[in-house]
């Protein structure tokens, strides 16, 4: 990420822009411009520490650190709202609608085996079982978290 400041105005860009404006003047093809004629022309580098989650942390406005000639954005804990059973019961709730349409997927076995006795393949049994077992699983370990960051940040498994 890179920045200029144009008269107190600091323009930021996500990566190296094609072109830009500093007090220098009208800057054009500088995307493989050496980070010493950026510097030079005053495009500077944007440093968010590496601890930045945006599920838990909000961003800063941007500033100029003159001790480190970048320009920085701080990183502050989000609160949230919800309770840590609130935010327990959303993650399960969410969770489990991906089960229930992952599921759904297969219903169509279970109604033809109700409704005329066809046999539910054992793979799809297997399979739908799997499904249920790591429901079960995701939320035993969603209500031993003790924390909202630890809810918030929980890595569901892929299904």
């Amino acid at each position: 990420m890179k920045a200029v400041n144009n008269s107190g105005v600091i323009t930021f860009y996500q990566s190296n822009p094609s072109s830009f404006r500093s007090s220098t003047g009208l800057h054009y093809n500088t995307q493989n411009w050496s980070d010493s004629k950026m510097k030079k022309n005053g495009l500077f580098d944007v440093i968010i520490d590496d601890s930045y989650d945006e599920r838990i942390h909000d961003l800063g406005e941007i500033y100029w650190d003159t001790q480190a000639t970048v320009f920085k954005k701080d990183i502050s804990n989000k609160t949230f709202a919800k309770s840590l059973s609130e935010l327990k019961d959303q993650a399960i709730t969410n969770f489990k609608s991906q089960i229930g349409s992952e599921l759904a997927k297969t219903d169509w076995y279970i109604i033809r085996n109700v409704d005329n006795g066809t046999e539910i393949p054992s793979e799809i049994q297997e399979a739908r079982q799997d499904l249920r077992n790591t429901s079960d699983t995701v939320e035993s370990e969603i209500n031993a978290i003790t924390t909202k960051v630890g809810v918030i940040t929980y890595d569901f498994p892929n299904i």
